[in-house]
C-alpha cells in the first residue's frame, strides 16, 4: 500500500519515477497481485492516469484491463474503474467536449485553427487505434455487452459509454459482433426502460450510434418495441416543449425510419403515426420559442416528410399520407403554416412537410386548395404562399419553400392545374381579388429574374402532362400598355425573350414554352404563326457566345427541336421539312446537336434531376427544374432522330408506323374480341355454376320432402291402424249406429206402415164381402159356367175384380213381409234403445269418428300438395338439365371460337414478325448502301403485304 500511496501523491526519498514507470508498474501489480485489493488500487490509480497518459495507459494496460473484466467479474467498483480507464483510452476529453459543443451549436465558424483540426486527427487515430484493438477478440465486445446486464450504477454506466465510444470509432465492425451475438440487441434495449435517467439518455445516444446506417439492426430495434418506448419518452418529457431528450429521442427514429420500408410500413401499422399530431398543437402566442424547441419541432417535421418521401414507394407514401389527413395531421400542419409568430425556418420547414404530405394525393391536394388564410377578407392559402414567392423581400429557402409546395399541390392533380389556369382566363378573371393567375404573370413579368423564374416554372407545372389546359392558355390575353392591343401570353413570353433579359429569366420562359409546346401541335403552330419566332431561334442557336449562354443556346434548340417533332405541318412556310432544311443551312446539323447536348452536361442539370424539391445554394443557382429535367431527357433523342432523318425516311416511316398502326389496331380488335368472349365464358361459367347450385340445392329440397312426405306416410298408416283398433271396439255401437234422428223416422215408418195395413185389411174385408154376396146370387165361374148374356157384363166385372184381388193379396203379402223386416228392426231398435239408454256415450264415440275422420282428410290433403309439388319440381329439375345441357352447347361454340380467334391471333404475330424483319432488313441495306434505294423487291414485298392484309381482311369478313 505504501508503493501506491507513492504512487499518486506521496514524497519518497530521491528521484520520482517518471510516468511510463508508474505505469509499468501499476500493470505488473495488476498482473501479480493475488489479494483484489491490490489490483482494485492498481486499476483505480491507472484511471487517474489514463486522461494524462492516454498512449502509455492504452499500450501497456488494455491487455490487463481486459483480463479484469473477465476474471473479477464479481467485483462491481474494480469492473467500474477498468471500464472508466478502457473509455478514457478510447475517447478522450477533448473528444467528449467537442461532441458536446457540437450538439450545442451545430453551426461552426469556418475559421477552425489548423493545429486545432491536426490534434483532433490525431486523437481520432489514437482512439481509432485502441477500438480496433479491442474489437480484435469479438469475445471483448460479447463481455462488455454482458457487463450491461450488470444493474449497479458504476458498471451498467461505464459499459454503455465505453460501447458508445466503440460504435463511434469503429462501426460497422461492432455492429456486425453485436448483430450475431445472441440477444445483444435486445440487452441494449432494457436501457431505456432503466429508471435512472443518465443511464437511459445515454443509452439513447447509444442506440444513435447503433442503428446508423445498418438496416438489419434498425429492423431488429424497431421489433424490440422501440416506436412504443420512444413516443412514451417523447410524451414524458414534454414534446417539443422538452429538452435535450427529446431531439435524442427524435434523432434515434430518424435512423431507424430513414431509408428503411420495412420500419416505416411497421410504424404506420403500428399507428403510430396518429400519435404524431400532438406534436404540433402550437398556441396562439407562438413569441419567445427557445432554440431547443426550434431544433425539436424541425426534427418533428423532418420525421413526417421522411414518411412521405418521394423517394419511398408510391403505395407506402400514399397510405402514409392517408393516414395523416384521416388522423388530422395534415390539418394541423396547414394550422402551424398559417399561424403568425412562427419562426422562419419553421415555418420554411412546415411548407416543405405540407408540399409532400400533398404530393400526388388528390384528397389531401383538394383539402390543401381548401385552406384559408386567417385574413380579412379570407384568401386561399395558396395565394398568400404565391404572394410570398413572387416577393424579392422574402428570405430564398422560404420562396424556394413555397414553389416546391405548389409544385406538389399540382403534382398528378388535373383538378388543380384546371383551377389556375381558370384564374387567368378572361371569362373567369375579378378584378375585385387577387388570384393565383394574376400572381404568377406579375411574376412572370416582374423586374426580379428569380420571381420570373419561380413563377415560370411553376406556370409550366400547371400544364404538365395536361393537353387540356395547353390549349386553354392559347386563350389568356394580356394588356402590355395603353392604348395598344392585347397581346397572347405566348407571344408576351417570345417577347421578353427577344428583348435579351438576364439569363435565369430567359432560362425560366424558355422552359414554360418547351413544357408548354410538347405534345401540343396546336401550341407549336400558334408559335410559328408569329414570322420572328424561328429567325430569332436560329440566330441564338447559331452565334457563338460565352459559357454562361450556351445553357440558353440549349434551350432554344430543344424549343426548335420540339417545334419540329410536334409539327403537324399545317403552316406552308414552316413544315417538317423546311424547318430541317433551315437548320442544316443556318445551323448545321451537327452543331444543332452539339448545343442541344448542352443542357444535359450542365453541373445544375444533374443536380436537378436527383430529387424533386429545388435545393439550391444561392438564387443565381436555380436554372433546372425536376420534371423539366425529365422532359429534356424524353425528347433529346427523339429530336435529335428527328433532325437527322430525310424526308423520304420519314414517308417511309410513316408508311410503316401507319401500317403497324392498322395491325395494331386489328390485333387490338382481336384482343378485345376475345376479352369479350373471355368476359362470357366466365359469365356463362358463372351461370352454370349458378344453375347447378341451384339444381343442387333443388335436389336437396326434393330429397327433403321426399323424407317428409314419407313421414306422413307413416303417420298415416299409424293413424289407419289406430282408427282401425278404434272402429272395432266400437263395433257393438256402429253395427245400429243409428242417431235419434234416424230412430225417430223409422218410428215414423213404421206408423205409416202399420197404417197401410189396416187399410189393406179393410180393403181385403170389403172384397172378401163382395165375393161371398156373388157366391150366394148363383154365379159361376167362368171356367165351368156359361154365363147368360145379361151376366157377361158382371162376369167381366167380376173377372177384373179378381185381378184386382190377386194382385192386391200380392201386396198384402209383400207388406206382411215388410211388416215382419219393420218388426224385426223395430226388436232391434228397442234392444239398441235398451242398451244406449245413455246417449252421451254415443255422442262421444260419434265426435272422436268426426275428429279422426278430419285428421285423416287432412293427412290426405298434405300428401296430395306435397305430391302436387313433388311434380312441378320435377318439373323445374327437367328444365334446369336442359338450360344446363344448352349452356354446355354454347359454352363449346364459343371455345370453338375462342380457338380459332387465338389461331387467326398468332398468324397475325407471325405476319407482324415477318414484317419487322423486312423492315430491318431494308434499313440495313439503307444504312449499308448510303443511300435511299427501293428496287423491284421492296415494292413486291409491300405488295405482297398489302395483298397478306387484304386475305385476312377477306377471312374476317
Amino acid at each position: 500500500m505504501n508503493f501506491f500511496r507513492g504512487v499518486i501523491g506521496g514524497q519518497q526519498a530521491g528521484a520520482q519515477p517518471s510516468g511510463v514507470e508508474t505505469i509499468q508498474k501499476l500493470c505488473d501489480r495488476v498482473a501479480s497481485s493475488t489479494l483484489l485489493e491490490d489490483r482494485r488500487d492498481a486499476v483505480r490509480a491507472l484511471k487517474s492516469l489514463s486522461k494524462k497518459y492516454r498512449m502509455e495507459v492504452g499500450t501497456q494496460a488494455m491487455d490487463h484491463l481486459i483480463r479484469i473484466l473477465q476474471t473479477d467479474s464479481s467485483d462491481s467498483e474494480i469492473l467500474g474503474y477498468a471500464l472508466d480507464t478502457l473509455y478514457n483510452i478510447i475517447c478522450s476529453d477533448e473528444e467528449e467536449e467537442q461532441d458536446e459543443s457540437e450538439d450545442a451549436a451545430p453551426v461552426k465558424s469556418k475559421n477552425v485553427a489548423a493545429p486545432e483540426d491536426t490534434q483532433r486527427r490525431q486523437e481520432d487515430d489514437i482512439g481509432a487505434q485502441f477500438s480496433e484493438r479491442f474489437i480484435q477478440e469479438p469475445e471483448n465486445v460479447t463481455l462488455l455487452l454482458t457487463m450491461l446486464e450488470e444493474f449497479d450504477f458504476h458498471v451498467r454506466w461505464p459499459g454503455v459509454k465505453l460501447l458508445t465510444a466503440l460504435l463511434k470509432c469503429q462501426c460497422a465492425q461492432v455492429q456486425g459482433i453485436i448483430l450475431v451475438s445472441p440477444m445483444g440487441v435486445s440487452r441494449l434495449m432494457d436501457l431505456l426502460a432503466d429508471s435512472r435517467e443518465v443511464i437511459r439518455n445515454d443509452g439513447l445516444l447509444l442506440l444513435q450510434q447503433l442503428t446508423k446506417g445498418n438496416a438489419a439492426i434498425q429492423k431488429i430495434v424497431a421489433f424490440e418495441n422501440a416506436f412504443e418506448r420512444l413516443l412514451d419518452i417523447i410524451t414524458e418529457e414534454g414534446t417539443s416543449d422538452g429538452g435535450i431528450v427529446v431531439e435524442d429521442c427524435l434523432l434515434l427514429l430518424l435512423n431507424l425510419l430513414k431509408n428503411n420500408s420495412s420500419n416505416q410500413n411497421f410504424f404506420k401499422e403500428g399507428s403510430y403515426i396518429q400519435r404524431m399530431k400532438p406534436w404540433f398543437e402550437v398556441g396562439d402566442d407562438n413569441s419567445g420559442w427557445s432554440a431547443q424547441k426550434v431544433t425539436n419541432l424541425h426534427l418533428m417535421l423532418q420525421l413526417v416528410r421522411v414518411m412521405v418521401s418521394p423517394v419511398n414507394s408510391p403505395g407506402a407514401t400514399a397510405s402514409c399520407q392517408k393516414a395523416m389527413f384521416q388522423c388530422g395531421l395534415l390539418q394541423q400542419l396547414c394550422t402551424i403554416l398559417m399561424a403568425t409568430g412562427v419562426p422562419a425556418d419553421i415555418l420554411t420547414e412546415t411548407i416543405n412537410t405540407v408540399s409532400e404530405v400533398i404530393r400526388g394525393s388528390q384528397v389531401n391536394q383538394d383539402y390543401f386548395a381548401s385552406v384559408n388564410a386567417p385574413s380579412n377578407p379570407p384568401r386561399p392559402a395558396i395565394v398568400v404562399l404565391l404572394m410570398s414567392m413572387v416577393n424579392e423581400r422574402q428570405p430564398f429557402v422560404l420562396r424556394c419553400a413555397v414553389l416546391y409546395c405548389f409544385q406538389c399541390f399540382l403534382y398528378k392533380n388535373q383538378k388543380g392545374q384546371g383551377e389556375i389556369v381558370a384564374t387567368l382566363l378572361p371569362s373567369t378573371i375579378d378584378a375585385n381579388s387577387i388570384s393565383a393567375g394574376q400572381l404568377l404573370c406579375g411574376g412572370l413579368f416582374s423586374a426580379d429574374s428569380l420571381s420570373n423564374w419561380c413563377a415560370a416554372v411553376a406556370l409550366g407545372h400547371a400544364l404538365q402532362d395536361n393537353l387540356t389546359q395547353k390549349e386553354q392558355l392559347l386563350r389568356v390575353q394580356l394588356a402590355t400598355s395603353l392604348g395598344k392591343p392585347p397581346v397572347s401570353l405566348l407571344q408576351q413570353c417570345t417577347n421578353i425573350l427577344s428583348q435579351g433579359s438576364k439569363v435565369q429569366t430567359r432560362v425560366g420562359l424558355l422552359m414554360l414554352l418547351c413544357t408548354w409546346m410538347s405534345n401540343c401541335p396546336i401550341a407549336v403552330t400558334h408559335f410559328l404563326h408569329n414570322q420572328d419566332n424561328v429567325p430569332f431561334l436560329t440566330a441564338q442557336i447559331s452565334e457563338n457566345l460565352g459559357e454562361d449562354e450556351r445553357l440558353v443556346q440549349g434551350l432554344c434548340a430543344l424549343l426548335l427541336g420540339i417545334c419540329i417533332y410536334y409539327n403537324d405541318n399545317s403552316l406552308e412556310n414552316y413544315t417538317k421539312e423546311k424547318l430541317k432544311q433551315l437548320i442544316e443551312k443556318r445551323i448545321g446539323k451537327e452543331n444543332f446537336v452539339e448545343k442541344l447536348g448542352f443542357i444535359t452536361k450542365h453541373e445544375l442539370y444533374s443536380r436537378a434531376a436527383q430529387k424533386p424539391q429545388p435545393a439550391f445554394s444561392a438564387p443565381e443557382h436555380m436554372l433546372f427544374d425536376h420534371e423539366f429535367t425529365k422532359l429534356v431527357k424524353e425528347l433529346e433523342g427523339v429530336i435529335t432522330k428527328a433532325v437527322h432523318k430525310s424526308s423520304e425516311e420519314e414517308k417511309k416511316e410513316e408508311e410503316v408506323k401507319k401500317t403497324l398502326e392498322q395491325h395494331d389496331s386489328i390485333v387490338t380488335q382481336y384482343k378485345e374480341l376475345i376479352r369479350e368472349q373471355d368476359a362470357q365464358i366466365n359469365e356463362l361459367k358463372e351461370q352454370m355454376c349458378t344453375l347447378t347450385s341451384q339444381k343442387d340445392q333443388m335436389q336437396n329440397t326434393i330429397t327433403q320432402q321426399l323424407s317428409q312426405i314419407q313421414q306422413h306416410k307413416d303417420q298415416y298408416n299409424v293413424l289407419k291402424l289406430k282408427l282401425g283398433k278404434d272402429s272395432g271396439q266400437s263395433d257393438s255401437g256402429q253395427v245400429n249406429g243409428l242417431q235419434l234422428e234416424e230412430l225417430t223416422l223409422l218410428r215414423e215408418e213404421l206408423e205409416e206402415l202399420r197404417k197401410q195395413h189396416a187399410l189393406l185389411n179393410t180393403q181385403l174385408a170389403e172384397r172378401d164381402t163382395l165375393i161371398a154376396n156373388l157366391k150366394a146370387e148363383g154365379v159361376q165361374s167362368p171356367d165351368g159356367l156359361t154365363a147368360a148374356p145379361e151376366n157377361t157384363e158382371l162376369l167381366k166385372e167380376l173377372e177384373s175384380l179378381r185381378g184386382q184381388v190377386q194382385t192386391q193379396a200380392a201386396e198384402i203379402s209383400q207388406l206382411q213381409r215388410e211388416r215382419q223386416e219393420v218388426q224385426t228392426r223395430t226388436e232391434a231398435l228397442a234392444a239398441v234403445s235398451g242398451e244406449a239408454a245413455d246417449l252421451t256415450k254415443v255422442t262421444e264415440l260419434e265426435n272422436r269418428l268426426s275428429a279422426q275422420t278430419a285428421e285423416t282428410n287432412r293427412l290426405q290433403e298434405e300428401v296430395r300438395s306435397l305430391t302436387e309439388s313433388r311434380a312441378a319440381m320435377e318439373k323445374e329439375r327437367a328444365a334446369a338439365t336442359s338450360t344446363a345441357t344448352i349452356l354446355q352447347t354454347e359454352k363449346s361454340k364459343l371455345q370453338q371460337e375462342v380457338a380459332e380467334s387465338k389461331k387467326e391471333q398468332d398468324d397475325l404475330l407471325m405476319l407482324l414478325a415477318d414484317q419487322d424483319q423486312k423492315i430491318l432488313s431494308l434499313k440495313q441495306r439503307l444504312k449499308d448502301l448510303g443511300e435511299t434505294i427501293e428496287d423491284e423487291d421492296d415494292l413486291d414485298a409491300r405488295d405482297q403485304f398489302d395483298d397478306d392484309d387484304d386475305e385476312e381482311e377477306e377471312d374476317d369478313e
